[in-house]
């Protein structure tokens, strides 16, 4: 292998299954590198003087992985030992692996030029091949401190909270309000972006480390907060922001104007067999409209398209962005205006508009069948450009505002900061 890194070899990243073979299922379609392909694109990385990989103030990796570390493991052949320092940092790489926005690629000095170090592809190899060789089994304490810990959540930030307590021997107990682990990657990311088995391996690993999980507790509801601080040393609050941004316009109170929310979790449920809430929301059939253009619009619109939808369009009220960001200028900082086409949006004709703002939903016998749009010049109307979609199924994708309020953070007597406050929205 060349000495010449990145001067001689190019980038290379994990391809796709094709549109018309990935829409017919609900399985991960990414086709992972070769060895011999992953080994190269390690040799890219030439373990520069300061590595802005590793994550800092705003940029980087927000785990700090120590990339360079295990780039340089996997270059020669030392994949345990890549194993064992990337989960130094990271309790979940294989998950992070999949879905993580990688920011670690963005603060790659090789970005400048555009052609970051795969390194989101090797962390997610280097986890994948510590399963497939049963590298990863419980780590059990070699003491126990007689503390009693109770996290309430079992998203990421839950679960690995939890793992790290266990493993210095604390007692620990998992509060979760649904019927698996999991949040917002068993609940919300779909099964195409990652499949929940892996979840199901780290919550055996984690029972077999001395974690006990309550599932269908909901603290604050059927479990009283005050009872779990009477009974445990310490309350971990790990429950995220869950409370959606709405669309308040005329027409909202149409049937088939659903949050995302609500729309992605049933899916999940209906691949995992387990009982979904009535009514179904499903885009069989139908015009959809995404209202939102991050990540959890793609999600719907991945699902959608599985799902037969007639037609997928999705709005977005910002105006397009480049199609590059200007390196120099936003390096090693994560580029958040430009223009980014996910898998889910080539999974079929997917329709994408900017700087297009809402005014207004209408139906037939109290079924939204059409949107009523303007265009958008900075945070001005546009006079004259009105246009209307048709619309079956409305998903709004426009982000959280802050956790719930009701039960466990009022009977607690959390302080909320106001609407107005520079430190963001309330809660």
């Amino acid at each position: 292998m060349s000495d010449k890194g990145f001067m001689e070899i190019p980038r290379e990243d994990r391809g796709y299954q094709l549109p018309e073979q990935r829409v017919k299922h609900w399985k991960e379609f990414v086709i992972p590198l070769a060895p011999e392909v992953l080994n190269a694109q390690a040799h890219r990385c030439m373990d520069c003087g300061v590595p802005t990989c590793h994550g800092g103030e705003g940029s980087g990796c927000p785990t700090n992985n120590e990339i360079p570390e295990f780039n340089r493991l996997v270059q020669i052949g030392q994949w345990k030992k890549a194993s064992e320092n990337l989960h130094s940092t990271n309790n979940f790489p294989e998950i992070t692996g999949r879905v993580c926005p990688a920011p670690c690629e963005a603060a790659c000095v090789l970005n400048i030029d555009q052609a970051p170090v795969t390194i989101k592809t090797i962390e997610c190899a280097i986890a994948d091949k510590a399963i497939e060789e049963g590298w990863i089994v419980p780590e059990r304490p070699q003491s126990r401190t007689g503390k009693k810990v109770t996290i309430v959540g079992s998203g990421m930030a839950g679960m690995a909270c939890a793992q790290q307590l266990a493993r210095v021997g604390h007692e620990v107990h998992i509060y979760e309000r649904h019927a698996k682990a999991g949040g917002l990657v068993r609940y919300g990311i779909p099964d195409f972006k990652i499949e929940k088995g892996i979840l199901d391996r780290r919550v055996a690993q984690m029972k077999g480390e001395g974690v006990t999980f309550h599932y269908n507790a909901h603290v604050g509801v059927n479990v009283d907060i005050n009872d779990l601080r009477r009974k445990f040393d310490a309350v971990v609050l790990a429950g995220g922001s869950e409370v959606p941004r709405d669309v308040k316009i005329p027409g909202r109170e149409l049937a088939g104007i659903h949050f995302a929310m609500e729309f992605l979790p049933q899916q999940n449920r209906r691949v995992s067999g387990e009982p979904v809430k009535a009514p179904d929301i499903l885009a069989t059939g139908k015009h959809v409209v995404v209202l939102g253009g991050g990540d959890t619009g793609s999600d719907c619109i991945g699902t959608a398209w599985r799902q037969e939808a007639k037609s997928v369009t999705q709005l977005e009220i910002m105006p397009r962005p480049p199609d590059q960001e200007n390196g120099p200028m936003t390096w090693p900082e994560y580029p958040r205006f430009k223009f980014r086409t996910s898998s889910s949006q080539l999974d079929g004709d997917t329709g994408r508009d900017f700087a297009v703002a809402t005014q207004s939903f209408s139906g037939e016998d109290g079924q939204v069948k059409k949107l009523h749009c303007i265009r958008m010049n900075g945070k001005e109307r546009v006079v004259g450009s009105e246009f209307e979609l048709n619309a079956d199924l409305v998903l709004i994708a426009a982000g959280f505002t802050n956790p719930v309020h009701e039960g466990m953070l009022e009977q607690l007597g959390v302080k909320f900061n106001p609407p107005d406050s520079k430190l963001g929205p309330p809660g």
